[in-house]
C-alpha cells in the first residue's frame, strides 16, 4: 500500500536533514536521498523541484526562528538583551542543531542561500543584543565568541543530554559575556 503524500514528503525531508547533516548538502545526491526514502527519484522530484528546493524547505524554519528572536529582543538593551539573546540563540540552536551541522559545513554557500537572506542583518543585530548594546572591543569579542562557539558546540556531536548542552551553552554564553543568569 502506498504512503500518503504528506507522509512521503515528511520521510523525504527528515532523511534528506540526516544526509545532509552527516554528509554534507554537496556530497547528498538525489539519487541518495531517494535510495534511503525509498523511492524512486522521479517520485522524489515530483514532491520537491530539487536538491535546493529541499534544502530550502528544511532551512527555512531556522531562518523564521532567527527573525522571531530578532523581533522579541528589539527594544530590549543591556543585560535583558544580552540574557534574552543567549537563552533565544541556544534555543535555536538546540532546535536546529542538525541543519546547524549542515550550514557549517559549508558556511559561504549556506548563509548567501535565500531561505536565510535576512542572515546577515539579524546576526549584527543579535551580536549588539549579546554585546548588550555596547562597542566596547571586550563586549563585541564575547558577543562574537558566543556566536562562534553555541553554533559549534551545537553542530557537534557532544556526548552530553540536550538538557546539560543547553545549560551549559546558556551558563557559558554568560560567562563569557562576564554577565550572570538572573
Amino acid at each position: 500500500m502506498p504512503r500518503p503524500a504528506s507522509a512521503l514528503r515528511g520521510h523525504i525531508l527528515e532523511s534528506a536533514l540526516q544526509l545532509f547533516a552527516t554528509g554534507g548538502y554537496k556530497g547528498t545526491s538525489l539519487h541518495d536521498i531517494a535510495q534511503v526514502v525509498g523511492c524512486s527519484k522521479a517520485s522524489l522530484l515530483y514532491h520537491f523541484a530539487g536538491k535546493d528546493a529541499i534544502l530550502t524547505e528544511l532551512l527555512t524554519p531556522a531562518g523564521e526562528g532567527l527573525a522571531a528572536l530578532d523581533a522579541r529582543l528589539s527594544g530590549l538593551d543591556g543585560d535583558r538583551a544580552a540574557e534574552a539573546a543567549v537563552t533565544g540563540f541556544v534555543d535555536l540552536a538546540m532546535r536546529f542543531r542538525r541543519e546547524l551541522k549542515i550550514l557549517f559545513q559549508d558556511v559561504p554557500a549556506m548563509t548567501s542561500h535565500p531561505a536565510l537572506g535576512a542572515i546577515p542583518a539579524i546576526t549584527d543585530r543579535l551580536l549588539a543584543a549579546l554585546a548588550g548594546g555596547s562597542t566596547e572591543p571586550g563586549d563585541l569579542v564575547a558577543a562574537y565568541m558566543v556566536v562562534g562557539a553555541v553554533f559549534v558546540t551545537s553542530a557537534s556531536d557532544v556526548q552530553v543530554t540536550d538538557e546539560d548542552l543547553r545549560t551549559e551553552l546558556i551558563r557559558g554564553a554568560l560567562r563569557t559575556l562576564a554577565r550572570e543568569p538572573r
